[in-house]
């Protein structure tokens, strides 16, 4: 296997990319114009936010390119991957499809879950369409995507088809040292509804990999999507993401993110609320230690009437880890009536951990809401002193503290969202593998979150008596 740095990526090893799948000709000019957008632009693209961003931490001379990796599965992901054989999913591992499992009721109903490359084969033209639709100008690494993208998948929900079990995605890092440059599309057509779980995964390195990935959910009139994605990579590697979502008229997504590894996670979602009614509702969770780096964005730009936005981050921070929050409502000429709110709030459990949060507004129409927030601050000592008096340890308030910090996004989350988060943190917090299994851990959490809200439900909806 012939392997280059990312600091030596020429035209040349897109070539051979291109040749190795026999592209298309747009495609291959694709990749070449893409590339030297790369090569110009420079890691973060807005003075504004230039002096925050920590992407240099990834050493482009460490991270090693490959057209094809060997495809293996780490040992501590295979007891995983076991436990979702007969559900419905896709497994990535490096810049291969190690397996894909459609029921066949699903398959005669139009369900699409294929590899980039057999859907840029099987539906060319929709394909070039949407590969087309984000700007490579707009950030360094969404250009290198577009160029040197070497593994990816396509997920078609057809029109009307309601999916009862959620669609599992999960994408590890190969074994041999190689990193993956994924393409992603998801298309979810009219009146269609499905949840995804989206799970990332790398075993331990000796240099840094990279997962870098560029997806973009196209939602047309009246479907709704609820994604959830956990990013659970080794902190030798690095993860960089840009999504794309574009949401036509009626159309509903909830984006749930929990970001618990890597070295460096930086992560772009644009909401683009391009139908009347469209809406989007984007909750992130953080937790890191050491000197784990966060930059996270996210943008709501709405284009028609009677959208509505909502965005909300929390982050922990520990040791020397640190986290950058940054993100923009923009309500255009048009998109009147329309209800947008961004948030973003940190806790700092040790002295050397740092926070920054930078929200914006453009308001360009009247008649319309629009909020932002943000907050930064370190643990609240009297609070553990409280808890202190009660018999806790510092670490055991520290953690009913993050708990309750949490708390207020997961109401809106189903039990089991809220369990695999409540798991990834126990895991972390106490040092286990970063990854999910259906151990005695995650059934007694699920136990607990299953009833969690049911009993509040219960007590505001009894008779008060006045």
């Amino acid at each position: 296997m012939q392997t280059l740095a990312l600091s030596t990526i020429t035209s040349s090893h897109v070539d051979e990319i291109s040749a190795s799948k026999n592209e298309p000709e747009w495609l291959k000019q694709f990749r070449k114009k893409s590339l030297s957008i790369y090569q110009e632009l420079p890691p973060e693209v807005s003075p504004l936010y230039n002096k925050y961003t920590d992407a240099k931490r990834m050493d482009p001379s460490q991270v090693s390119l490959a057209i094809s990796s060997d495809g293996a599965i780490f040992e501590k992901l295979k007891p995983r991957l076991e436990e979702l054989k007969n559900e419905i999913h896709i497994i990535q591992s490096g810049t291969g499809i190690f397996g894909i499992n459609i029921p066949d009721e699903l398959k005669s109903k139009g369900l699409i879950i294929s590899s980039i490359y057999d859907a840029i084969r099987n539906d060319g033209d929709l394909i070039r369409k949407i590969l087309e639709s984000s700007d490579p100008k707009e950030d360094k690494y969404t250009a290198l995507n577009h160029a040197a993208f070497n593994s990816g998948m396509f997920i078609k929900i057809p029109k009307n088809l309601v999916l009862e079990k959620p669609i599992h995605i999960v994408s590890s890092l190969s074994p041999d040292g190689t990193s993956t440059i994924s393409r992603n599309i998801i298309l979810a057509e009219q009146g269609s509804k499905a949840s995804l779980v989206q799970e990332l995964y790398s075993p331990k390195g000796s240099k840094q990999q990279a997962y870098m990935e560029l997806l973009t959910a196209d939602l047309q009139p009246n479907s709704n999507l609820n994604i959830t994605t956990f990013e659970a990579l080794d902190q030798s590697s690095v993860s960089f993401s840009t999504r794309y979502c574009n949401v036509q008229q009626d159309a509903k997504i909830s984006w749930y993110l929990g970001l618990f590894g890597s070295m460096l996670s930086r992560y772009r979602t644009n909401y683009y609320l391009n139908g009347t009614g469209a809406s989007a509702d984007d909750a992130e969770v953080v937790f890191g230690h050491n000197e784990q780096s966060f930059d996270l964005a996210a943008n709501l730009i709405h284009q028609k009437p009677s959208t509505e936005g909502k965005v909300v981050q929390r982050a922990v921070l520990k040791n020397k880890s640190r986290s950058l929050f940054k993100g923009m409502i923009r309500i255009l000429e048009g998109a009147s009536q329309s209800k947008s709110f961004l948030s973003g709030r940190s806790i700092l459990l040790d002295k050397d951990a740092k926070s920054d949060a930078i929200p914006g507004l453009e308001i360009l129409t009247n008649d319309v809401k629009a909020t932002h927030s943000a907050s930064v601050a370190q643990v609240d000592e009297e609070q553990i002193f409280y808890l202190g008096c009660r018999c806790l340890d510092r670490q055991e308030a520290e953690r009913i503290i993050v708990e309750g910090f949490l708390e207020p996004m997961s109401r809106s989350m189903s039990y089991q969202v809220r369990a695999w988060i409540a798991y990834l943190i126990d895991a972390k917090w106490r040092g286990r593998d970063l990854v999910i299994k259906s151990d005695e851990n995650l059934r007694a959490i699920v136990e607990v979150e299953e009833v969690r809200y049911k009993e509040a439900d219960q007590l505001e909806t009894h008779y008060k008596y006045r």
